[in-house]
This record gives C-alpha cells, sequence and structure tokens, in this order.
C-alpha cells in the first residue's frame, strides 16, 4: 500500500513547535505592554509638568492640595481655581490623566513647589520603581 499524509509522530512535533512559538511570543508581547504603560506615565508626567508651570506663571503659584488623587472623581480637569471636577472651559489641562494601570497619581503642593508620585512597572530611562515629579523634573 501507498498511503499517503503524516505520521502522529510528525503532527506531534508540529503542534509542539507551534505551541513553544505562541508561548515566546505571549511573553515578549507582555513586557511591550508594560514598556508602553511605563512610557504613557513618562508622558503623563511630563504633560502635568507643562500645565502646571503655565498655571503658575498665571497664578504666581502652584495649585494647592495635600495627597489629591488626581483624576478621580473630583479632580479631573485644572483651570484657573485649581483642580476641579468640572467647568474647564479654558482649562490648563482638560482631562487630567490617570496611571494606565495603578489608579491616580497624587499630587502634594506648597505654594511654591509641588509633587506629583507614581510608579513604573519596569525600567525607563534609568528610572523605576517609585519616581517623583517635581518642578525641576522626574526622579
Amino acid at each position: 500500500m501507498n498511503k499517503k499524509g503524516f505520521t502522529l509522530i510528525e503532527l506531534l512535533i508540529v503542534i509542539a513547535i507551534i505551541g513553544l512559538l505562541s508561548t515566546l511570543a505571549v511573553v515578549a508581547l507582555g513586557s511591550a505592554r508594560v514598556k508602553a504603560r511605563d512610557s504613557k506615565r513618562l508622558a503623563d508626567l511630563k504633560q502635568l509638568q507643562t500645565a502646571l508651570e503655565l498655571y503658575y506663571t498665571d497664578q504666581n503659584a502652584y495649585p494647592a492640595g495635600s495627597a489629591v488623587s488626581l483624576g478621580d472623581a473630583t479632580h479631573t480637569c485644572l483651570n484657573s481655581t485649581g483642580f476641579a471636577a468640572a467647568g474647564c472651559a479654558s482649562p490648563y489641562m482638560g482631562q487630567v490623566p490617570v496611571d494606565p494601570k495603578a489608579g491616580n497619581y497624587v499630587y502634594n503642593s506648597a505654594s511654591s513647589s509641588y509633587t506629583i508620585d507614581g510608579a513604573l512597572e519596569g525600567t525607563v530611562s534609568g528610572l523605576t520603581g517609585a519616581i517623583q515629579l517635581s518642578p525641576a523634573g522626574i526622579k
């Protein structure tokens, strides 16, 4: 008999190779997602810094607040009175960014300085773990 087809061993080897390749792809995709979220966090903090500096230029002080959870229901935008839930018709920032996974950034202020705390999941540009934004930059 002359039968054409694949043997069971050949099929099992091909299935094992496909399984191995898909596992590697899923692992690589997971680390890419972490890097993307970390990059978004750094971009968010830079955007917040720009908005706060514009606010400081106009108001001669940073918005008042201690342990303010940015992006929650009462702090969604930045207008001329500070962080607000609504009413940002001519805002410094129409929508305050929210951490892509962990929740909200935490804002603390004195009249001539501020800090915003966040956390990275991985390492980006030498930064890792807890990060803090101040008028001097991110550290």
